[in-house]
């Protein structure tokens, strides 16, 4: 078992033995990684790695592992146990899921408040409340999927486990929100590119970030941080009846979260976000590697890519400088966006999934559903 404060040859070792797999883990993170994690832990991840896993899921499998370790260290005393017995997949529970009210009367509910201090103190918590329950289930199946790579098995189908879960829960009913509480719509993506009009780099960035994330069926944050020249295709020109044919291209995707194990996704641009794409190419210097790259206060472009926060944090920034509520919007909703857009223009939702890359119907239909209701008879009463 490793010390619990790891000397600076082990920091080291291990900061080293991440930038390894740099291309696929939150890199500028790597220092504190390097004091969360075990070794084990990043054999395990270099292993992960090696046998292919996706990137996003080994950014999220990387994130919950540091955080599970933190935990353990400020609620034991000592580092995650392998396999975990279910007294301590119990613990977590306890300490992520439950009542304020209770809290108030009984000061020993949840979270200890040592434990947290400890979280926030390093900056793996930020919450000050109980935690989402789909947060807990996630943490836990990628607890229950690390457990599994590192050839053990785990009390992770426990009935007392679930059946906790199940009552915290229960206990305390959550009203499910959206990503973004607004779509961002064809309207109010106009008064974000507008604050994008002037010809410096951020503005050529930005509005290329925009427009690519929206027009190839609302793409992640991650998979428009994570795009690389090398994904994009120049395709043939497409004819239409009013105008000159339109530039297109290609993003072979990869593997994406919603994809099979062995399929690979494409998504196609059209028009204006090619334009848009390709004045950032020739204005940043893009000739290979990450598409989207941070700019520093004199105008520099890095050669790292954009941390997916920054994708959120421009969004954010562009609602601001068109005048409406940050709080509303934010990057997700440029995906959710597409799909209530397609609705409204009556473009049919199997076309609308070919470019949003939706596995589920049910999901995807739901924007569907609002927007036909919305201006449907039913709500035109009066």
């Amino acid at each position: 078992m490793d010390n619990l404060a790891p000397t600076t040859d082990a920091l080291t070792r291990r900061a080293e033995a991440l930038d390894t797999i740099a291309a696929v883990l939150p890199i500028d993170r790597r220092d504190k990684l390097a004091e969360l994690l075990t070794d084990a832990d990043v054999e395990t991840l270099r292993h992960m790695v090696n046998e292919g896993m996706g990137a996003n899921t080994l950014r999220a499998l990387t994130s919950d592992l540091a955080y599970l370790e933190a935990w353990a260290i400020a609620a034991t005393g000592a580092p995650l146990l392998w396999p975990a017995p279910e007294a301590l997949l119990l613990k977590f529970v306890a300490h992520h899921l439950w009542d304020p009210q209770h809290r108030e009367s009984d000061a020993e509910h949840g979270m200890p408040a040592d434990v947290a201090d400890a979280l926030r103190g390093i900056g793996v918590l930020r919450t000050t409340g109980p935690h989402a329950p789909d947060t807990v289930r996630r943490r836990l199946a990628n607890w229950s999927t690390l457990t599994k790579w590192r050839g053990l098995d785990g009390a992770f189908a426990s009935p007392a486990l679930k059946s906790a879960i199940r009552l915290a829960v229960r206990a305390v009913p959550r009203p499910r929100r959206r990503k973004s509480a607004k779509a961002v719509t064809s309207d109010v993506l106009a008064k974000l590119l507008a604050t994008c009009a002037g010809h410096s780099l951020r503005n050529i960035r930005d509005r290329a970030i925009l427009m690519v994330a929206f027009a190839s069926g609302g793409r992640r944050r991650s998979e428009v941080a994570g795009l690389r020249k090398e994904q994009l295709t120049v395709e043939a020109p497409v004819s239409v009846e009013d105008g000159p044919p339109l530039p297109s291209l290609s993003i072979h995707l990869g593997r994406t979260k919603n994809s099979g194990a062995g399929q690979d996704e494409v998504v196609y641009l059209t028009g204006r976000p090619v334009d848009a794409l390709n004045a950032w190419l020739v204005a940043g210097r893009i000739d290979g590697g990450s598409v989207f790259r941070a700019i520093d206060r004199w105008g520099n472009v890095s050669r790292r890519a954009l941390d997916p926060k920054a994708v959120n944090d421009i969004v954010k920034r562009r609602v601001a400088e068109a005048g409406l509520e940050v709080g509303e919007f934010s990057a997700h909703g440029l995906r959710s966006g597409y799909l209530t857009e397609a609705a409204n223009r009556g473009i049919p939702l199997p076309e609308a999934m070919e470019q949003s890359r939706h596995r589920s119907v049910q999901q995807a239909s739901t924007y569907y559903n609002n927007a036909t209701r919305r201006s449907g008879r039913a709500a035109r009463m009066l």
